[in-house]
């Protein structure tokens, strides 16, 4: 599975009028800002990406924080997009990829298979020297039609099993999966048996993926070696599909819980651990 672009390359792409479609998705928890930003200077031709409008359903504390968009819905906002059949998708942001992964993991799961992510996002884009312009693109409505189940997904039930069978791994930050500190969601802690693995822990200090090797032995040592099953969870099913994109460099598949932390501690009958695990 192809995950990343360089910056050199989508640019021959485009010289080549390659049929891409640009997807910047300017998004972080707590920041409401990311479509001025957006308009404040993007790649030539991307369109904006609205997270929590089009990348998620309805929140509620049955189904979390980002639970997942209709297939419907998903298909109108990617012919919004412009996306049209057998076209590239290539999502960025300014985040070190964390929101433009959650782009990428859903156009994967819905039937996008040339989906991929700028590796740097934005500011290598800017390194490389090459045009950024203002404003607001709308683009021609795109003709495809997304049906789900083209990537695995966990429920509840099937993320406690995993912990207890395979490996279940925790994209957040340490200190939440310790129970330290929890900003956004009803307990601190961590699904018990589940794995500590920030997701800042797949990025250079340049905010691009770590070389393929490098994260199979990150992972390793977490015990996904491609050997047992392996799923990922966050807080609220966005950050966990920038892990599943470095395990996918890492050549391990690895399937998504949605709902993460904010579904299950929401649900008082589920148990919470704490601790360093």
């Amino acid at each position: 599975m192809r995950v990343t672009v360089e910056p050199s390359e989508l640019l021959q792409w485009q010289t080549e009028q390659r049929a891409v479609i640009l997807l910047d998705v300017r998004w972080a928890l707590g920041d409401p800002h990311g479509h001025d930003r957006y308009r404040a200077g993007h790649l030539p031709g991307a369109v904006f990406v609205d997270l929590e409008a089009e990348l998620a359903g309805p929140p509620s504390p049955a189904a979390g924080r980002h639970p997942l968009p209709a297939p419907a819905a998903l298909t109108r906002a990617a012919q919004r997009w412009g996306v049209r059949s057998g076209c590239t998708v290539v999502a960025y942001d300014h985040s070190g990829g964390t929101a433009a992964a959650r782009a990428w993991w859903l156009l994967r799961w819905a039937g996008v298979e040339q989906s991929v992510m700028l590796d740097g996002g934005l500011a290598a884009w800017r390194a490389a020297g090459l045009p950024i312009e203002t404003g607001e693109v709308r683009p021609a409505p795109g003709d495809v039609v997304l049906a789900a189940g083209r990537m695995p997904v966990l429920d509840a039930d099937e993320a406690a099993a995993l912990a207890r069978t395979g490996v279940l791994l925790d994209a957040r930050a340490g200190e939440r999966y310790r129970g330290e500190q929890e900003p956004v969601d009803p307990q601190a802690g961590h699904i018990p048996g589940a794995r500590s693995a920030p997701t800042s822990g797949n990025l250079d200090a340049g905010h691009r993926f770590l070389p393929a090797d490098v994260l199979r032995r990150r992972f390793a040592a977490l015990g996904a070696d491609g050997r047992v099953p392996v799923g990922v969870y966050c807080g609220s099913g966005v950050t966990a599909a920038h892990e599943i994109a470095a395990l996918a460099i890492a050549g391990i598949d690895a399937a998504l819980y949605p709902g993460s932390w904010s579904q299950w501690s929401a649900d008082p009958s589920r148990p919470v651990a704490t601790g360093s695990g």
